[in-house]
């Protein structure tokens, strides 16, 4: 019986001199960091242009539009539509258009910054709704990095810019 003892008192002995290097080996490997994936956004100002600027680039004395629809359009290296959605202003005619769902085939080519153009929609407002080329809001703002990300431990957003945009009032007064 003493035999038995020492028999299993050995293999016990044994078990755990090899499981200690084990335990302290697994306490010094990292936990997986949390995955988060990097969203691209595009923001912007939409304004209704004074009659005062009427036929220029102007914004001065420009007011804000709540509310006014744009949109986003994205073309693979290709040429083909990958990537559309409209977004709306809020009441400050500020958007912030996320572009969930969209993907880089290219790394280069199909980049935001080559692939994607925003454009005007709609305004809500019937004093002012028409459509007007300023920062190429008709034919596609450009997009523009300005160093702007946020990086947050649940989320991160590489932010590039277009515009601002304007839509003309559908009447001004003759000077």
């Amino acid at each position: 019986m003493e035999i038995k003892f020492q028999v299993i008192l050995i293999v016990f002995s044994l078990l755990l001199a090899l499981a200690l290097p084990l335990t302290f080996a697994y306490a010094h490997v990292p936990a997986k960091p949390m995955e988060t994936t990097v969203n691209m956004v595009i923001e912007g100002m939409v304004y209704c242009q004074s009659c005062d600027n009427y036929g220029s680039w102007s914004l001065s004395k420009a007011k804000p539009i709540a509310e006014a629809k744009i949109s986003v359009i994205c073309k693979n290296y290709k040429k083909r539509v990958n990537f559309y959605k409209a977004f709306e202003t809020n009441e400050y005619g500020y958007f912030y258009a996320e572009l969930q769902g969209f993907e880089m085939g290219h790394s280069y080519l199909d980049h935001p910054l080559h692939s994607c153009r925003v454009k005007l929609v709609s305004s809500p407002l019937e004093t002012c709704n028409v459509f007007s080329n300023i920062n190429n809001g008709l034919n596609g703002a450009k997009l523009r990095f300005e160093d702007k990300t946020i990086d947050r431990s649940d989320y991160k957003a590489v932010i590039y810019t277009a515009g601002p945009l304007a839509f003309r009032p559908t009447y001004c007064p003759p000077k």
